[in-house]
């Protein structure tokens, strides 16, 4: 337990860069340094991780821990990846809500923001090319950024037609079943306790009549079942409902909320604490701002324990469904579109001061561009295309240069 704690405690601290580096580093630790697994189970484990809504690179840590001590492992492999990252969000967002408006801290975001536009297309171009293998999944693709850019139809809806699509192109004869493991199946109490924990906040603030809190934590429970396909996925769902439907934050909030997020270790997922931490301190100052950041924490990550100690035990049954494996590889088609129409909502409201709504899709008041982000983003694109590019190198530098620019 204590060279557990020690090696998730590691990654946790280290894990900057997205979910592609912190499989990375955990492949090096697991993998290669503890030999705690095997190449093709480590490979098997997140393929089952890829299978579940929520953050895969958290349910990796988590999956791994119930592997090597049960429950308890899980839960400490899992927060543990999780905890410094959500200490570090924390300072920022109080740091952001007091001083982000500073013109010094508005140009060393306009470099973060720049930076974010580059690392959401670098993310674009890395999952197309793994998950765009024919004219079907390209297809998939388009009608998955069109439903969201052009039709505005919500995200969840979006996910379950591509799962549904997936699912009824598979065969059902070649539906393989292999029989569960007998031992280490989570008993159902177990499960009932992890859910009636996970969902215990909704019936406490509704009888309170915390009506902020509930909205937060309903969206943030409702967000942690549909988002399939990454973190990316999610940040699509939430700047839909958060800045569209909700007006909780403006758009340029959401996009200072995805950078910051960039410059910490941890799931990248995290950036739902940063959004529960300013809707809480626009509506009552410090306080509310921190009991919204551990709510969201909580709503986001307990169903995540609850995934994984469910379906753990069910690993190679899962993986050996066609099916299942189908309507995955819809949903991650789908997923590029959605990812694409993330992409170019940031780029259309860091570029131009006003983005109209046609009935179409949001179009850029051509006249209201701003060019100051256009050098920054190209000095994002060298670094992060470059072979040894990192995001927190390319966050700092571009964040340096807006304020050098201010300056000027």
């Amino acid at each position: 337990m204590r060279q557990l704690v020690r090696s998730f405690g590691k990654i946790g601290l280290l894990s900057f860069g997205g979910p592609a580096a912190q499989i990375a580093l955990m492949h090096d630790e697991l993998v290669e340094r503890r030999t705690w697994l095997s190449e093709q189970q480590f490979l098997r484990s997140l393929s089952f991780c890829m299978l579940l809504p929520g953050p895969e690179a958290m349910q990796l840590a988590t999956y791994v821990g119930w592997r090597l001590r049960g429950i308890a492992g899980g839960v400490i492999a899992g927060s543990l990846f999780v905890l410094p990252g959500a200490l570090v969000i924390a300072v920022l967002a109080l740091l952001y809500a007091r001083y982000g408006a500073a013109p010094q801290a508005q140009a060393m975001l306009l470099g973060v923001k720049a930076c974010v536009v580059v690392i959401v297309a670098r993310a674009l171009l890395q999952m197309s090319k793994k998950a765009l293998r024919g004219w079907e999944d390209r297809a998939l693709a388009l009608a998955g950024f069109l439903a969201l850019y052009a039709a505005d139809l919500p995200f969840p809806l979006v996910i379950g037609l591509a799962m549904l699509w997936g699912a009824l192109r598979s065969r059902p004869a070649a539906e393989a079943s292999a029989p569960p493991p007998a031992a280490r199946v989570t008993p159902w109490p177990v499960l009932l306790g992890w859910a009636g924990l996970w969902l215990l906040p909704l019936p406490v603030l509704y009888l309170m009549g915390q009506s902020l809190l509930f909205d937060l934590a309903m969206f943030f429970a409702r967000l942690a079942v549909v988002t399939f396909g990454g973190a990316y996925a999610v940040l699509a769902y939430m700047a839909q409902e958060v800045v569209e439907a909700r007006a909780w934050l403006a758009p340029a909030q959401m996009v200072d909320a995805l950078g910051l997020a960039e410059t910490t270790p941890g799931p990248l997922i995290l950036v739902t604490q940063f959004v529960g931490m300013l809707v809480g301190h626009t509506a009552g100052g410090v306080g509310l701002a921190l009991i919204a950041g551990a709510l969201t924490l909580w709503m986001t990550f307990v169903p995540c324990f609850l995934w994984i100690f469910a379906g753990a035990p069910y690993v190679e049954t899962l993986l050996a469904r066609p099916r299942l494996q189908s309507a995955l590889a819809a949903v991650t088609a789908a997923v590029v579109g959605v990812i694409a129409n993330l992409s170019l909502w940031f780029a259309l409201h860091l570029l131009f001061d006003k983005v109209i709504d046609t009935g179409l899709g949001p179009m850029p008041a051509l006249s209201s561009l701003n060019p100051a982000p256009l050098p920054l983003i190209a000095v994002a694109g060298f670094v992060l295309l470059s072979r040894q590019g990192s995001v927190p190198i390319a966050l700092a530098l571009c964040a340096g240069l807006g304020w050098l620019g201010s300056l000027v």
